[in-house]
């Protein structure tokens, strides 16, 4: 049982890839001390690091971009501290690949032989295959490192995030990708770009260094007579798309960063993360939803024409359609971050439901009830009635509470815009009726 695995190649060391191998393959880390831009988990200080210093692995999760090192963590990982390698991808795989990878796991083991068992895109399998890992993660006999570009809290259940640490990934920045490209250069020779033109390539990378040397390696293709600059270098490669998937979490990611930005008064990055939404492809209408429902949580009266601006631009797009009638969504935008804030509203709902749910049964007062039969008018309901327009200043000061309830205050408007108005008046009101 020793030798099981003595023919296999060492899973701890990737063959060294072949001279015609993409050049991100080629330049793919030898040491963990070689990946760039996340030294906060590789570094010495950092969860991996102390692992490896440790010679143990615990399960963990490598959640990050894509392009950010996931994969070639995990191989390395397993050379560092001795273990044997196993990859499988949740898109190709299935039961049968992780009943095969599981009992040749616990054969190594019984060969005193360790088992890190890789998962690219650990997201992907359901529920039930998440379970089965379970008891193999328990018992040691593998040590599992997902990679996912999901939020692992919702894409994995409760049971595996238990066995294991997620650590998190960054894009990589600036910096690490203009690393990269040195690496590349260093290899392959000197990139056919302008000093302009190289920092627009590691700008459009967008934190992802497999693009960028995947776009390298395109220029390198092309065998260029001449250097190109930024412009040129636009027309050359094709544009990136933003990463940006509708239903997870960058959509959430991005509609609260606009919310939060709308409401701290910030028009330039309100408008910026709008940009990002609707160019990555957004539905305008589900961003028509949000800044209406922003003009009520958090401007309210303080100025009640943001209400009107949203469903106005709601309107204008539905007319103009796409492009033209993105402007009015700009403007709806730029309207609700310029204006005067206010949660009164929202806050007078939330405790007028709340007391609402607490006496729903209260009866209101019998003056203010119809009474649109004999019975009702006998047994006194409509009895005493003021009509407030035949009062002086249209207000006669009548109480419209339930008996048995004390007049509550929900709504108290702020100091700001036309709320400051709205406020005087109430007060006025509050003094008449203490006569």
């Amino acid at each position: 049982m020793a030798d099981l695995f003595a023919d296999d190649p060492p899973a701890t060391r990737p063959l060294p890839p072949r001279d015609d191998a993409p050049l991100a393959d080629r330049l793919r880390p030898r040491a963990l001390g070689e990946i760039v831009g996340q030294q906060h988990i590789t570094g010495p200080e950092g969860a991996i690091g102390r692992m490896v210093a440790a010679g143990r692995l615990a399960s963990i999760i490598l959640w990050g971009p894509p392009g950010t090192g996931k994969t070639s963590i995990a191989r390395l990982l397993a050379d560092a501290v001795g273990m044997r390698f196993v990859a499988i991808s949740a898109v190709f795989s299935g039961v049968a690949d992780l009943k095969k990878a599981f009992a040749e796991a616990e054969l190594a083991a019984r060969a005193g032989q360790r088992t890190l068992l890789f998962v690219d895109e650990i997201h992907r399998f359901n529920r039930a295959q998440q379970d089965g890992f379970l008891p193999y993660v328990e018992q040691g006999t593998v040590t599992l490192v997902g990679a996912t570009t999901e939020n692992p809290s919702f894409e994995l259940n409760a049971a595996l995030l238990s066995r294991a640490q997620v650590l998190i990934l960054h894009r990589l920045d600036a910096a690490a990708l203009g690393e990269l490209v040195a690496r590349a250069e260093a290899l392959a020779g000197p990139l056919p770009l302008t000093d302009e033109a190289r920092a627009a390539l590691i700008a459009a990378a967008d934190g992802d260094g497999r693009f960028l040397l995947n776009q390298a390696e395109t220029l390198y293709a092309a065998r260029l007579a001449a250097p190109l600059d930024a412009a040129e270098l636009g027309k050359f490669l094709q544009r990136r798309v933003a990463v940006y998937d509708k239903d997870r979490e960058g959509h959430y990611n991005l509609i609260s960063a606009l919310h939060k930005s709308l409401r701290g008064s910030d028009p330039q990055a309100a408008l910026y993360y709008l940009a990002r939404m609707l160019t990555a492809g957004e539905e305008p209408l589900y961003v028509l939803r949000r800044l209406t429902r922003f003009a009520s949580e958090d401007i309210g009266l303080a100025d009640p024409q943001a209400l009107v601006q949203c469903l106005a631009a709601r309107d204008a797009w539905e007319f103009l359609g796409s492009p033209e009638g993105e402007l009015a969504i700009v403007q709806a935008c730029l309207y609700c971050a310029t204006a005067p804030k206010s949660n009164a509203a929202y806050l007078a709902q939330k405790a007028a439901w709340a007391a609402a749910r607490e006496t729903g049964s209260l009866m209101p007062p019998a003056h203010i009830l119809n009474a649109p039969t004999r019975l009702m008018k006998d047994i006194g309901y409509g009895k005493g009635y003021r009509y407030d327009h035949d009062a002086e200043d249209a207000f006669s000061g009548a109480d419209y509470w339930p008996e048995g309830l004390a007049p509550r205050r929900f709504y108290a408007p702020g100091g700001r815009g036309f709320e400051k108005r709205i406020a005087e008046r109430m007060a006025w009101w509050d003094d008449q009726r203490a006569k």
